[in-house]
């Protein structure tokens, strides 16, 4: 899959677009780029996902994101489309007027265009789906997509995701929701009472659901990767008191070093809520406890 920061950037040839933020690329997302796809089929051009780099709602208000560009990068691949012009979303690119999207789009030359029934772009959300047909006349505006009477958005993944509800989450990505980084040192509490914990440095802003979780984890080190049950905690270790979100994995069946490894942790399911012990020995006899029950679930 071919990707670029700017239309310019690609051939000047035809194309089938969608666009849109993609956050989490979820069940909505996915029947837009299955549309998308289906099109470009039909006019025989590239799949182009025109998408935003952070999500718009990242700026405009100050919402934490499902998935980093790698991420959505990856999964837009997997869903087979051939090339992403991920821009950057800054103050400057969101003051822009309506006709200067318009031109970037003619710039692409769509045979067909994909968005959902509530796309607006440009400077006050002046841009709608009529001016898209000024652009090209093959525009399909599809309709907010619904599983068990809700409406699937990124807005109720997060918020999904705060109530610790990751089966919630699962339901509308289609998809574990999964996070990743690397590895870094922490100050090794976890060895000391007898779990040792990966202290994974994940993207700033990255949505993460607080909580003891079982969790699967694929670890890439050395051009080597492996796959592991753990269990994952996300939370601010009231037992000892930090001050800074941790999100720390212990893998059931390891011992090594993983220091600059990159984890990506896919939420299983929900064990328990974060809670404050009175010393080291309670919290060593539920996390035994919550080791006991990580196993039985991934079983």
């Amino acid at each position: 899959m071919k990707t670029y920061i700017s239309p310019d950037q690609r051939p000047d040839t035809t194309t089938a677009l969608a666009i849109g933020s993609f956050d989490g690329v979820h069940l909505g997302h996915q029947a837009l780029l299955a549309r998308l796809s289906e099109r470009a089929r039909h006019y025989q051009v590239p799949s182009v996902v025109y998408t935003f780099d952070p999500p718009t709602r990242v700026l405009t208000q100050g919402v934490e994101f499902l998935s980093t560009l790698p991420e959505k990068l990856e999964l837009l691949e997997r869903y087979g489309i051939d090339e992403v012009i991920a821009v950057p979303f800054n103050t400057e690119f969101a003051a822009r007027p309506k006709q200067d999207f318009i031109a970037d789009l003619l710039a692409l030359r769509p045979k067909a265009i994909v968005v959902g029934e509530d796309f607006f772009f440009g400077r006050g959300r002046a841009g709608n789906i009529d001016d898209l047909r000024e652009v090209c006349r093959d525009v399909t505006a599809l309709p907010m997509h619904s599983l068990g009477g809700e409406e699937i958005k990124s807005t109720r993944i997060r918020e999904f995701l705060r109530q610790g509800n990751v089966e919630g989450a699962q339901r509308f990505l289609g998809r574990h929701y999964s996070a990743q980084g690397v590895v870094v040192r922490g100050d090794q509490l976890g060895r000391t009472i007898g779990y040792p914990t990966a202290n994974i440095q994940v993207a700033s802003g990255k949505a993460l659901p607080l909580g003891i979780y079982a969790v699967q984890v694929r670890a890439e080190m050395g051009g080597h990767t492996a796959e592991h049950l753990g269990m994952a905690y996300i939370g601010f270790r009231p037992t000892v008191e930090v001050e800074k979100r941790r999100f720390e994995v212990n893998l059931l069946d390891f011992e090594g070093d993983l220091y600059g490894a990159e984890l990506q942790v896919k939420f299983m399911t929900y064990l328990r809520g974060d809670q404050k012990f009175a010393g080291l020995d309670e919290l060593r006899a539920q996390l035994a406890r919550d080791k006991a029950a990580a196993r039985a679930a991934l079983e």
